[in-house]
Order: structure tokens, then sequence, then C-alpha cells
């Protein structure tokens, strides 16, 4: 069973910048679809970005688009990602998610691992 850390969280204002990082704790992790989802008090939790195993394909949220980028290098287990632009409304708790499917899924539902999530908070 993978075990995921995110790390990277933080306080930051309207319009900076911070960068998320996932570490896996297996050597299968190049196999495995990741994803990042984020969850606010009091609503659901929603998908923010996902990408392929091997890199090439990767999706973002309307809400994040030309902002947010996930990435991943495979050689350190780790997935990454870019936050830009932030706004009061990025502030949630972020969880990294490993999926065992090829497939590129936004459901958490298609999601087999998570990490424990790291808080965001974004002022204004």
């Amino acid at each position: 069973q993978v075990q995921l850390v995110e790390s990277g969280g933080g306080l930051v204002q309207t319009g900076g910048s911070l960068r998320l990082s996932c570490a896996a704790s297996e050597g299968t992790f190049n196999t495995y679809t990741m994803g990042w989802f984020r969850q606010a008090p009091g609503k659901q939790r929603e998908f923010v970005a996902a990408i392929s195993w091997s890199g090439r394909t990767a999706y973002d949220a309307n809400s994040v688009k030309g902002r947010f980028t996930i990435s991943r290098d495979n050689a350190k287990n780790t997935v990454y990602l870019q936050m830009n632009s932030l706004k009061a409304e990025d502030t949630a708790v972020y969880y990294c998610a490993a999926s065992i499917s090829v497939v590129v899924t936004m459901t958490h539902n298609d999601y087999d691992y998570w990490g424990q999530g790291t808080q965001v908070t974004v002022s204004s």
C-alpha cells in the first residue's frame, strides 16, 4: 500500500505562489495516475488537477486553469502542484491522491490512496 505525504502548504497573500509536493513511499509510483483535490470548510472535496503516469496527459479544473500546474518526477516518486496568482477562494486543505488506473480521472472515488492533506490559506 502506497503512502502519500504532502508538504508545502502555508499562508500566502492574494496573488502569491506556493508549490505543493507529494512524496510517495512506493517504488511503483511511476505506474499511478496522480491527482490533487481540495476541500474548503463546509464544502465538498473538489478536483484540482490530475496527471497520467507518464506525465504526458494532465487535466486542470476550470477554476484553476492558467494558474495551477501539476507535474511529476518519477525518479523522485513525487508529484507537484505549482500554484500561482492565488486567490482567497483557493483556501482549502489540499490532498494528494493516487489511482492504480491508467485513466486520468477527475472523480475522487476513482482514487485508491490519499495523503493526509496540507492547509493552504490565502489572505486578502
